[in-house]
């Protein structure tokens, strides 16, 4: 018996960080989900082991031992005590680019584990993907939504307001801990744009939500990687309604008035970097 999950990526419309506690740095974020997504197939196995393939994006060279998705399917075992899986997951999803890829896997092999074993409901699941990691349990439910806390605390936002992005994605990715380290070690503290920006996207207003796209990461991300700072400037060129980096880099996005806009720029950038346009999933 197989599940077949599409996991799905997200983008941070703004990343606002509010202080620390437990070792954790205390965010509150307005996040969407995109129509990019990873294929994760999990099968029954009758013993209690995991075991993973991985295909596409460089992920063949993920150790066993720290593969997220393994640990997720591992802990699903332990908290439940069922059966193992064979996982397979093919990426589409670009790695170390702040699009919350391992994430996404943590919630696919969650939701395939739980079809194939129907062992818990969806506060148990979420409760599981918050434990594994800070936004999983947010890439459960997907759509629009303000995280808070390390990234577990989620309000959904009702929204079908459709956003047509650009993404580039630099080949060089950035490590969220170093990013965060940088962040800490900097005495740049941007303004806080959350609230303005959640306002923009309730009442419908595409053009209010672009100029309030933020992310306090961008500095450090773009002192750590000269890339993002270049694919910023390059999308800059196109006078897109923002433009933004998302988690803890290296993608860096552009809002566009429509899709139409967003193929135009597509079309005519000539940079070096992976160009590739979303959508939200709503």
């Amino acid at each position: 018996m197989k599940a077949r999950v599409k996991s799905y990526a997200k983008l941070n419309l703004t990343l606002d960080i509010c202080g620390s506690a437990d070792g954790y740095h205390i965010l509150d974020s307005l996040v969407c989900q995109v129509d990019l997504f990873d294929v994760i197939i999990v099968s029954k196995r009758k013993d209690g082991l995991v075991s993973a393939e991985m295909h596409g994006r460089g992920s063949e060279s993920i150790p066993f031992e720290e593969n997220n998705a393994v640990k997720a399917a591992e802990r699903y075992v332990e908290a439940f005590s069922t059966r193992g899986a064979d996982i397979k997951i093919y990426k589409n999803i670009p790695i170390g680019a702040g699009l919350g890829g391992s994430s996404a896997d943590i919630a696919g092999v969650l939701r395939g584990m739980n079809e194939l074993y129907g062992a818990c409901g969806e506060a148990e699941l979420k409760a599981l993907a918050d434990e594994l990691g800070s936004d999983s349990g947010y890439m459960l439910t997907g759509g629009y939504a303000r995280l808070g806390g390390r990234g577990e605390k989620t309000e959904n936002i009702d929204s079908r307001l459709r956003l047509d992005f650009l993404l580039l994605s630099p080949r060089r990715g950035v490590s969220a801990a170093q990013c965060y380290r940088a962040y800490d070690n900097s005495d740049f503290r941007p303004e806080k744009k959350t609230q303005r920006a959640f306002e923009a996207l309730v009442s419908g207003d595409r053009r209010a939500l672009g100029a309030n796209l933020s992310n306090a990461l961008y500095g450090p991300a773009a002192e750590l990687c000269g890339d993002v700072k270049t694919a910023f400037s390059e999308l800059c060129e196109f006078s897109p309604l923002g433009v933004n980096m998302t988690g803890s880099g290296s993608a860096v996005y552009a809002l566009f008035e429509n899709a139409e806009y967003c193929s135009w720029a597509m079309s005519r950038y000539r940079g070096e970097f992976e160009c590739i346009q979303l959508k939200t999933r709503i």
